[in-house]
């Protein structure tokens, strides 16, 4: 099988490392991209915005024989989700690694400080306490040495989605920060952040307890729990 990691802000390709060994001991193809911007060498980040990244995975998924499995970590759920409204004859999976599937005209996140054309790593104290479980000193540092920043309109373009054969697709959230009762409920009383989760055929929830960046904190386990999701697509 064909696995796409598709990294969360501020991240890069290489910052599956830690989780790619798990997929490639078990015989699958894994594509690790660094989207645009966040290259070396890329230094003008205003011409960048949601719709390049989804461009960049869908090449990777036209050049690559199907079916695939896409897995978006955080923001990269989004370009994950609209790679496969586009594709959804080739996607066999997405995995959602502590992410959400957000709907047609959704922002990824527009509360994030920008500078510029560009968003940062922001502070720690930026972010909820949930967000920063067993992200110790140690991989904080390690973190913020390779973090790079995330184009600023990738944070504010609005999702676009155009296909009811999305909901077609298995789905799989992995649940760091949330537990699976949250979500069910969530469905259950239609909340309005929930209504894509609500409209899939199939979808599953495997819990991974642990803070907003579990491709540091638990990389093995996160391992597992991707390759648990993709040998049932």
């Amino acid at each position: 099988m064909n696995i796409v990691l598709i990294p969360g802000f501020w991240l890069d390709g290489a910052s599956w490392s830690g989780v790619t060994p798990t997929l490639a001991r078990a015989g699958h193809t894994v594509h690790t991209p660094t989207l645009p911007g966040k290259r070396p060498g890329d230094r003008a980040l205003s011409g960048i915005g949601l719709h390049d990244h989804v461009d960049a995975v869908l090449e990777i998924v036209d050049a690559i024989a199907s079916p695939v499995v896409l897995v978006g970590h955080s923001g990269g759920g989004s370009i994950a989700w609209a790679a496969a409204d586009a594709r959804p004859a080739d996607i066999a999976r997405v995995v959602f690694v502590d992410a959400l599937l957000f709907p047609d005209g959704s922002v990824i996140n527009d509360e994030l400080p920008v500078e510029g054309d560009r968003i940062p790593l922001p502070e720690w104290n930026f972010f909820e306490a949930e967000d920063l479980v067993d992200l110790d000193d140690a991989l904080r540092e390690r973190f913020r040495a390779i973090a790079v920043p995330e184009p600023a309109a990738v944070a504010t373009d609005p999702q676009t989605l155009h296909h009811e054969a999305r909901f077609a697709v298995p789905v799989t959230v992995i649940a760091c920060e949330f537990p699976e009762a949250m979500l069910r409920q969530a469905i259950t009383s239609g909340a309005p952040w929930a209504s894509e989760l609500g409209r899939l055929e199939q979808l599953e929830i495997i819990e991974l307890p642990t803070g907003h960046w579990p491709q540091f904190t638990k990389p093995v386990e996160l391992g597992q729990s991707i390759l648990a999701a993709v040998e049932r697509a």
